[in-house]
């Protein structure tokens, strides 16, 4: 009885860790950020688009949030945390988009309330890692 007592209580734990980046951003940001896509084609349908694509919007957070020292994991640690706390609190000065999507695009709507914190981590590792080497050309 105690086994399954603790597999009850520790159920809904486990579905919480094991959300998949991935599918969060499918189901709440593709709506508007397209998943990967070329400067010319992001140009061409720039008038279509409802925000800047993901490979940007990585790329814009890997290049403007940067560390003294060459450490990876604390540099993948800094864009997580900022990607977690923008989807909440988005603001026009705590912004790292470029210039010209901003004035574009916008601000991005607060989502709060709308993911957990496990999805939260989630898809902000999925962007980190998802373009791991990927330019926006």
């Amino acid at each position: 009885m105690k086994n399954i007592t603790f597999t009850l209580l520790l159920s809904p734990i486990l579905l919480l860790a094991s959300s998949d980046g991935y599918e969060v951003y499918k189901n709440n940001c593709s709506a508007c950020h397209i998943e990967n896509i070329s400067r010319s084609e992001f140009v061409k349908n720039i008038s279509t688009m409802k925000a800047p694509p993901m490979v940007e919007v990585s790329s814009q957070l890997k290049s403007y949030i940067s560390i003294k020292g060459d450490d990876e994991d604390v540099h993948r640690q800094l864009v997580i945390l900022f990607i977690k706390n923008y989807i909440d609190n988005p603001q026009l000065d705590y912004s790292l988009c470029n210039p010209g999507a901003l004035e574009r695009f916008g601000v991005m709507p607060s989502q709060k309330g709308k993911l957990n914190e496990a999805e939260k981590q989630a898809v902000a590792e999925w962007i980190y890692d998802r373009y791991d080497g990927v330019e926006f050309k």
